[in-house]
């Protein structure tokens, strides 16, 4: 397959301001591609994706502006020296190479060194690259195809389409990374304005940690505690009944996740509602970090159209790591842990692009986030905590006992749990019900030296009750059905509630506590 142009030409804003002269001259497409001394555009090939595609690059070559060359390699970080100072590209810009097989190498400009020399990060495999080789630069920062074509399609990091479908059927091109202009912020515009609750199907959101349009929802956990799945099932369930757009950026995860998903988004008949931007594991740390501004690029354009945007962020951990080992790469003084001294501000620039816009649509995030060694404290989870408004922390204890979701009520946190908000019926119920998950904690350890038994008669109701809370709580997930072999299960808010309420009332008294496991709506009796 043969994917779209890299073309520097296309993007219809700039970035950084240059001078006239380094303008790039218009791309001649009906010229014949010819060698560097014709003077002409060249076209060269790359296959630097995960399915081993050829993609198609334009370099610059008329009067050999912004020609440089390879000083060191040194893996994933490319030196490049410029003999002349207007040739010189600026921060963030893309420097274009290739291999001695002809591929096309993608270098983002990250430090200048000296007057005439640059370090880059490359954004692909870095095999093959020569010392002493040809680069151009384009005068340009990353840019990705924008449009309403790029529905239904997966893209990385450099705009390249990654699913065989050949060249983005878009219009134009814009750069991944721009000045934020402020917006002012008025509270009489907010004032008594409703909050729209999203319905989620799952039991644990839907009743403890309701969602609203706008609102930033952070699912943390360990390695294996079920992040992955919990998103998925969101995605699978809010898509279905939100049928509005969705973009998905999958930061430094699985490739297996990421085709699963594809193909379980094309068989559910929602493919075409969704954008999707995979920055894989196995690509080098600048693909990784720059996909992050990838999916925000793509649901910042569905904003603009006035549209209620999903954006699925899996995983907003991956970004961390991936400017760890570049600003490592970079030679900078590590911080707090060895992250990289620019956390702060690496988060705080993904995070406030999350934002809804006057006169536009809002975008609604969710990101896994993963915990190192189940370390709450890890300064990249702490610097995520700060932008969230809900925090779901996954249990590796409820994992273990097989209790999935495995959502820790006790730790998890949500600023959307308001009367004002979820009406107070929900309200009542929803803090009911932690009261009840508080005093089963209070009680387990007394419970496991004497026996519940030997509690007065109104601690064993609770202690009970907690339990069947607990076990009804799970549920089994649609994109689970496959491992599990079980249906599953949507469950409504009225449901929800209606259910929860009656176990606390005593309705289900003469019942076992696992006769509510892994089941959707209470039994009815």
């Amino acid at each position: 397959m043969e994917n779209n142009d890299l073309n520097p030409e296309q993007p219809e804003e700039k970035m950084s301001s240059q001078s006239p002269d380094k303008t790039v001259p218009a791309d001649n497409s009906s010229a014949k591609p010819a060698t560097p001394e014709t003077g002409t555009s060249e076209e060269i090939k790359t296959g630097n994706d995960p399915e081993n595609l050829t993609s198609t690059a334009t370099i610059n070559q008329e009067e050999r502006k912004g020609r440089g060359r390879i000083v060191s390699v040194q893996g994933p970080v490319v030196d490049v020296w410029f003999d002349a100072v207007d040739d010189v590209p600026s921060l963030y810009d893309v420097v274009e190479a290739k291999t001695v097989d002809g591929k096309l190498v993608v270098l983002e400009t990250l430090e200048h060194l000296s007057q005439n020399l640059v370090r880059t990060v490359s954004l692909m495999d870095t095999l093959n690259l020569q010392l002493n080789a040809t680069v151009y630069n384009t005068f340009k920062s990353i840019t990705i195809p924008m449009g309403d074509g790029n529905f239904g399609r997966v893209m990385d990091a450099t705009g390249q389409p990654l699913d065989n479908k050949g060249p983005f059927d878009c219009p134009k091109r814009v750069p991944i990374r721009y000045i934020m202009k402020p917006v002012g912020f008025n509270l009489k515009d907010k004032k008594g304005e409703k909050l729209e609750i999203l319905e989620t199907g799952i039991k644990y959101f839907d009743l403890l940690f309701p969602l609203v349009k706008g609102s930033k929802t952070g699912i943390l956990g360990g390695a294996g505690c079920g992040k992955t799945v919990v998103i998925l099932e969101l995605i699978n369930n809010i898509v279905k009944a939100h049928g509005g757009a969705c973009v998905f950026s999958g930061i430094g995860e699985r490739i297996r996740e990421g085709n699963e998903l594809y193909y379980e988004l094309k068989e559910a008949g929602l493919l075409e509602n969704v954008m999707l931007a995979y920055g894989q594991m196995d690509q080098p740390p600048g693909a990784r970090a720059e996909i992050v501004n990838v999916g925000l690029c793509l649901a910042e354009y569905l904003q603009a159209k006035n549209k209620d945007v999903l954006l699925f962020m899996d995983n907003v951990y991956r970004y961390i790591q991936g400017g760890q080992e570049i600003s490592t790469l970079l030679g900078r003084v590590p911080a707090e842990t060895g992250y990289q001294p620019t956390l702060a501000s690496e988060v705080s620039g993904v995070q406030e692009r999350i934002r809804s816009i006057q006169d536009g649509g809002s975008i609604t995030a969710f990101q896994a986030v993963y915990v190192p060694a189940d370390d709450f404290t890890d300064p990249a989870v702490v610097a995520i905590f700060a932008y969230l408004d809900g925090n779901v922390v996954l249990s590796r204890d409820l994992v273990q006992r097989g209790m999935y979701p495995a959502i820790d009520p006790l730790v998890s946190s949500s600023t959307n749990l308001d009367p004002a908000i979820i009406g107070r019926r929900h309200y009542d119920i929803a803090q009911n019900v932690i009261v009840h998950f508080n005093k089963h904690e209070a009680l387990k350890r007394i419970v496991a030296v004497i026996g519940v038994e030997e509690l007065n008669k109104e601690d064993q109701k609770i202690f009970t009750r907690a339990e069947k809370l607990y076990n009804y709580m799970t549920q089994p997930f649609h994109v689970s059905e496959v491992f599990t072999g079980k249906k599953g299960e949507y469950v409504t808010i009225p449901d929800n509630i209606e259910g929860c309420a009656r176990i606390m009332n005593g309705d289900f008294d003469h019942l076992k506590k696992e006769d509510f496991y892994m089941i959707g709506k209470v039994p009815r009796i």
